[in-house]
């Protein structure tokens, strides 16, 4: 955002429902694969930017929801926003499931449970009966979590029915509008031989996975060649470039 505003932009932080600040009230929650959460906002977005360009980036699992929605939407997603980039998307959920449940990424995993646990629960009393508040709460790992919350919430069968639906991957084909995607080869949330290729993909997507930068980092990514000044303005700079270039 810092970089945005260099720039003159106007932007705004979007956050899913229950992570900016209210509660969320509703008897649903967010999830990687909510296009329709993602098209709802960037109609919204669109009706406030007036007849400015309109660009969207999503990160993480909110990257892989807009990529989603891009390939899902295909030439009608042309109408809404210019061009788009999506940051270390989770492009194979049920791959990063299984990396988030060894190794390092394994501490992450538990952070994150944690605070998505104590959510789970709190929406079991708000609304009984639609989810097992005590098997949320036991979870262990994002497919036991998945399977107790995300899938009987959101209408999927089991954990593995979202994961083989909810994934960008799959969807990276129908993509008509410029899209930059950019995912680290050693980000520990998803490995390297998951990521999509070229054949997979539309003529209108840009892959870059440079093979260092770990989860939305890229610390110190050739900012030299850049004539950058610190060590996390890599990122930035070169979604912002493309962005620029499609506006």
């Amino acid at each position: 955002m810092a970089a945005l505003l260099r720039r003159g932009w106007r932007g705004a932080v979007v956050h899913f429902r229950g992570c900016g600040g209210l509660e969320n009230r509703l008897p649903r929650a967010y999830h990687s694969g909510d296009d329709h959460e993602i098209d709802w906002i960037l109609k919204r977005m669109h009706t406030l930017a007036g007849s400015a360009t309109l660009h969207a980036v999503g990160i993480s699992l909110g990257g892989n929801a807009l990529a989603k929605w891009a390939g899902r939407r295909g030439d009608d997603a042309s109408r809404w926003v210019d061009s788009a980039a999506v940051i270390s998307a989770p492009q194979d959920l049920a791959a990063g499931a299984e990396a988030l449940a060894n190794g390092f990424a394994r501490l992450y995993a538990e952070s994150f449970l944690r605070t998505l646990r104590v959510k789970a629960q709190k929406l079991a009393k708000q609304h009984p009966g639609l989810i097992d508040g005590s098997k949320a709460g036991n979870a262990r790992s994002f497919v036991e979590f998945d399977d107790a919350v995300t899938a009987p919430l959101h209408g999927f069968r089991d954990a593995h029915d979202y994961y083989a639906r909810s994934s960008c991957k799959q969807w990276l084909s129908g993509v008509t509008l410029p899209l930059l995607v950019i995912n680290a080869r050693n980000d520990p949330f998803l490995p390297a031989f998951a990521l999509a290729h070229q054949t997979q993909v539309s003529s209108t997507v840009t892959l870059e996975y440079p093979a260092d930068g770990g989860h939305v980092g890229f610390p110190g990514r050739a900012n030299d060649a850049a004539g950058l000044g610190d060590t996390l303005s890599w990122l930035p700079h070169r979604v912002l470039n493309f962005l620029d270039g499609h506006g």
